[in-house]
């Protein structure tokens, strides 16, 4: 690994369907894969992961921004993350009143075949990932 890889900025660019959410530089990020978490800093080995629900957490120096992911993809090479995303939202803007409501209409929802489980799966992870994410930044 040469020395100006190390040295070059870590850059991560968010990207949903509507617009480019987020386009900063960082010392380290961290992304929720859908089977942990994965951190990266300056020189990390080329990968293409699929994310989970979770917080997407920039850190510069003592300051950390966070980031609430809906899935997606992320890709990590020459010191640039990208991130393919449905939805992304900075962590003080996720309604966690909407995310309770959700999560408890998920958790009664009745389910009559694997369609209906997997959807239903997928609604409380969002919803549980949303509300890790917005109690966090109050």
């Amino acid at each position: 690994m040469s020395e100006a890889t190390l040295t070059a900025p870590l850059r991560c660019i968010v990207v949903t369907p509507e617009e480019t959410v987020l386009d900063a530089t960082a010392d380290f990020i961290a992304l929720p894969l859908f089977d942990g978490e994965l951190g990266v800093g300056r020189g990390h080995s080329p990968l293409i992961g699929r994310l989970g629900y979770g917080e997407l957490r920039l850190r510069t120096g003592k300051e950390t921004v966070s980031y609430y992911v809906d899935g997606g993809f992320v890709q990590v090479v020459d010191n640039v993350v990208s991130v393919l995303t449905n939805r992304s939202l900075k962590d003080s803007a996720v309604d966690t009143v909407a995310a309770s409501e959700q999560l408890a209409e998920a958790l009664t929802r009745k389910v009559g075949g694997e369609e209906a489980l997997a959807i239903r799966d997928r609604l409380v992870s969002q919803s549980r990932a949303q509300l890790r994410v917005g109690m966090k930044a109050k």
